[in-house]
């Protein structure tokens, strides 16, 4: 299960996200399913099934989880997805 707690140790392809914050007005509002992720990125298709690539550290995004909405700094989740659990368990003490 996906909660605002694990989330940012957990998968994230195909969950609702929307862009809340970017350094670049290119990225704001963009909205959909994360198609794909990789280290720098995700990979974003909107309801139109246009899909938009989108840096992680440049934003910031609202993710809709099993338990309500959570905002998540791209910063933190700019790791290849399959080793963002083990550095983010050791750098903020995240419960998985």
């Amino acid at each position: 299960m996906r909660t605002k707690a694990n989330i940012l140790v957990h998968e994230l392809i195909g969950l609702h996200v929307r862009v809340v914050r970017a350094k670049s007005t290119a990225y704001m509002g963009i909205e959909g399913v994360v198609a794909d992720e990789t280290k720098n990125t995700l990979v974003i298709q909107t309801p139109r099934g246009v899909v938009k690539r989108v840096p992680k550290s440049a934003c910031a995004f609202r993710f809709d989880v099993d338990d309500g909405r959570v905002d998540v700094d791209g910063a933190m989740i700019a790791h290849a997805p399959e080793d963002r659990p083990k550095i983010l368990v050791k750098q903020v003490k995240v419960k998985v």
